[in-house]
């Protein structure tokens, strides 16, 4: 299984999972359908999954101009999205598995952003030692998503299921946010050696255009603040020792930076 990265909008990413051999492909929350359609015809692939996170627009916006050139594409969303996303015929649940590429995918349920939210994530398998996880605008790189419909202790919990996948899990998250959320985190953990490491190499990364998706699952471990709401220092700096009051915190701070 190939994943190729495609841009779109001013920050959103597309990601289109490929297997050449079947020629077949399945796309993460296509914000607009042409940059998919362009390679799909270009390596003459059929597309058969639209595997979307959550209903919001930048990431479904594409789904019926694709559903128009495939119309035997099956839709994907969680069960709690129902009514909300445009052709959706598969309504997922937590532990939910879908076989793409002779690969297996794990559902996992994590809302916060949205109250219907959901991850998919393939564990390692065979020869690939890695895993790869597609986690919408739940956890991103250096942060993670507003809270719309949830509340602080959903998206704790949401975000310790993420958290506790291996360290070796490539993170496909949906929108380059990298240099400004590691922007928010220096401020909240300005002691913390590997986040400031981390923010020099992206912000050479970000002078060069070059993408910071994806990133790797165990540098979100030790840079990220919201997957450290159980840190002292974190929890010193927002004055409580609750993990959800930390976290309600951070976010809180967050809105306003």
């Amino acid at each position: 299984m190939e994943i190729t990265r495609l841009s779109a909008l001013s920050d959103n990413y597309i990601f289109l999972l490929s297997e050449k051999e079947q020629k077949i492909a399945a796309v993460v929350d296509p914000t607009l359908a042409q940059p998919v359609l362009e390679v799909l015809h270009k390596q003459g692939l059929q597309l058969v999954a639209i595997l979307n996170t959550h209903h919001h627009r930048d990431h479904v916006g594409g789904n019926q101009a694709l559903i128009e050139h495939f119309p035997k594409v099956c839709v994907y969303a969680g069960a709690e999205d129902r009514g909300r996303i445009l052709g959706q015929q598969v309504f997922l649940k937590e532990g939910d598995r879908i076989t793409f590429a002779d690969r297996v995918l794990e559902v996992f349920f994590v809302p916060g952003h949205t109250r219907a939210h959901i991850a998919y994530y393939f564990p390692p398998q065979g020869d690939v030692t890695f895993g790869e996880l597609f986690c919408g605008d739940t956890l991103f790189s250096g942060g993670c998503g507003r809270l719309f419909e949830g509340t602080p202790a959903q998206m704790v919990k949401s975000l310790t299921k993420l958290r506790s996948l291996p360290d070796s899990t490539r993170v496909w998250c949906a929108h380059e946010y990298t240099l400004k959320n590691l922007e928010f985190a220096l401020v909240v953990d300005p002691d913390n050696t590997d986040l400031q490491n981390r923010f020099r190499f992206v912000q050479t990364a970000r002078l060069k255009n070059e993408a910071t998706i994806p990133t790797w699952l165990g540098v979100e471990k030790l840079t990220n603040p919201f997957l450290r709401w159980d840190n002292i220092s974190l929890q010193k700096a927002m004055r409580t020792t609750d993990p959800v009051q930390t976290f309600a915190r951070l976010r809180g701070q967050k809105e306003q930076f």
